[in-house]
């Protein structure tokens, strides 16, 4: 039994909960896992998992055992890339899940210069809008936008998305252009809906000016759960959207989209790298969410809330 592997085995049933789900992201057969799991259990003379025929739960002693594996294999990791002789680069396979607006317009082109700092490291990219079990899908960390309601993740604030409202110069011929966002919860005007993951429905936005806070929702024909579709249907004239500025730059530049109260303000969205608390920050986990944030400085700076 090499005791690494069997160690790694055990750790990822544990995380996934199931034999099977566990072969998958270690490209081994269930047979080898659960020989490796077996092998373990008899050397430690422990009952590490508890098995079922629907779910595979830890047990008391396997709990205290997991915590102790997931640290020495991250030590072991590091110890590797520690070495004088050895190569100082992070390796291996990094699972993220990013927004598709995102992940299109700033992550992706920005790749290139990840990999000439770190060429060895596999990115595995799930592009969504949805909810991840970042659990059973073994996801090292997402990408996500809004105010993280999973208290259970670790997060780190990467920047703040500026904010502004827009509707298509098709759309406002149609329609005219609203002089007020009341407006817009009328029955005259539409906007596009964004169905959140996390709650399945549309949300209202909060709007400021000098004299007045307001929160909007509005009337919309179409709702959608992705970022690039929910922009689509702005393009496409469907209504009024609500974007971060750095989706809708290229737009407003070419007059494909038109920007509406301007002497109102949004609040921006706050951007965040989450990832689970009871996995050891890897070192090629801590240098992705270290260029996150440094490319997101660049586009969308975390704002300043100091009073002034």
């Amino acid at each position: 039994m090499d005791r690494f592997d069997a160690m790694q085995a055990f750790a990822r049933v544990v995380e996934a909960g199931s034999f099977t789900k566990a072969a998958e992201t270690l490209h081994m057969s269930k047979t080898t896992v659960t020989q490796l799991v077996q092998q373990l259990e008899a050397r430690l003379r422990v009952k590490l998992l508890n098995r079922t025929t629907r779910k595979v739960n830890v047990t008391a002693d396997g709990a205290v055992y997991y915590e102790r594996v997931i640290k020495l294999l991250a030590e072991l990791e590091e110890a590797e890339t520690s070495l004088p002789g050895a190569s100082a680069l992070p390796s291996g396979r990094l699972r993220v899940d990013v927004p598709s607006p995102l992940a299109s317009l700033i992550l992706v082109p920005a790749l290139p210069s990840f990999y000439t700092r770190y060429p060895d490291i596999q990115i595995d990219m799930g592009v969504s809008d949805r909810v991840v079990d970042m659990i059973d899908e073994n996801v090292d960390c997402v990408v996500r936008g809004g105010e993280l309601t999973d208290l259970s993740l670790m997060a780190r604030k990467v920047g703040d998305l500026e904010m502004g409202i827009f509707a298509a110069p098709s759309y406002l011929e149609r329609s005219g252009t609203p002089a007020h966002p009341r407006e817009l919860e009328g029955t005259h005007h539409r906007t596009v809906g964004f169905l959140w993951a996390r709650t399945g429905r549309a949300l209202p936005y909060a709007l400021r000016n000098k004299t007045e806070q307001l929160h909007i929702n509005g009337q919309h024909a179409l709702a959608v759960d992705d970022g690039v579709a929910y922009l689509a249907a702005g393009l496409a004239g469907l209504g009024v959207l609500w974007l971060p500025r750095y989706m809708s730059r290229t737009h407003e530049a070419d007059g494909r989209l038109v920007a509406l109260f301007e002497n109102w303000t949004l609040e921006p969205m706050p951007l965040y790298v989450a990832y689970r608390p009871n996995r050891h920050i890897s070192l090629k986990l801590r240098v992705f969410i270290d260029w996150v944030a440094e490319l997101m400085a660049e586009h969308a700076p975390v704002a300043d809330r100091r009073p002034t």
